[in-house]
């Protein structure tokens, strides 16, 4: 089955030229012109990835990125006429996986589509090595199953949620800054700031109350192994 892309612009020109490349590379397209109606295809059906324009009438491109970050991990690929570092920087930490300024290359953009559906592809589920459960007083990772359960509740969580966990749970007690989590879940070639981690154990935090995550100051994060 052909990989599916959102795409989320609301210039007609735009929209049909990155339609018509993505379709001739055999992609399946999704192509809207709001965010509203991005939100009704993401309910029905989520793509595998997606291009999306910032500047929308109605919801922005922001707002819509900030919105699927609370489910999904699904690369979002952001297009922009704004070339200023700040929105850059803001699209990533909302958790945007690229950032490409019109006007641009439409090569250049199916290129990028590949890589990030490629980093995908590579982090989806594999056979687990190892301890099959890790534990942290009263929360339980299952490698195997792929699930998180609190006070005896499964938590839904992202790919990326459900790595950092995994990170933190197998070595308990143990300080990691923000940089080495970055890389480690992330990858090394992410382009944005160490902020993205402390938005994802904000959302794990908001998720799971009383979670035995401690912030490091000036440092990172450790999840106490629950015996103090």
């Amino acid at each position: 089955m052909n990989d599916t892309i959102g795409l989320v612009e609301d210039d007609p020109n735009i929209r049909e030229i990155v339609e018509a490349y993505l379709t001739k590379e055999g992609y399946e397209v999704k192509a809207v012109d709001t965010a509203e109606k991005a939100w009704d295809v993401f309910e029905t059906g989520a793509p595998d990835l997606w291009v999306l324009d910032i500047m929308l009438p109605g919801m922005d491109g922001y707002e819509f990125c900030k919105r699927i970050r609370q489910t999904s991990e699904v690369p979002i690929l952001i297009i922009s006429a704004k070339d200023e570092e700040v929105d850059k920087i803001l699209g990533l930490e909302l958790g945007g996986d690229d950032y490409l300024t019109k006007p641009f290359s439409p090569r250049e953009l199916v290129a990028r589509v590949k890589r990030h559906l490629k980093k995908w592809e590579a982090m989806k589920p594999l056979p687990e090595q190892g301890e099959e459960k890790i534990t942290a007083g009263d929360f339980v990772l299952n490698q195997q199953e792929r699930r998180v359960y609190f006070k005896g509740e499964e938590i839904e969580v992202t790919t990326k949620e459900f790595e950092i966990l995994k990170i933190l749970g197998a070595q308990e007690n143990r300080a990691f800054s923000r940089e080495e989590l970055l890389v480690k879940v992330w990858g090394d070639d992410y382009f944005g700031s160490d902020r993205a981690v402390d938005d994802l154990i904000k959302r794990l935090r908001k998720k799971m109350k009383d979670l035995p995550i401690e912030t490091v100051w000036g440092h990172g994060y450790r999840l106490r192994d629950g015996s103090s």
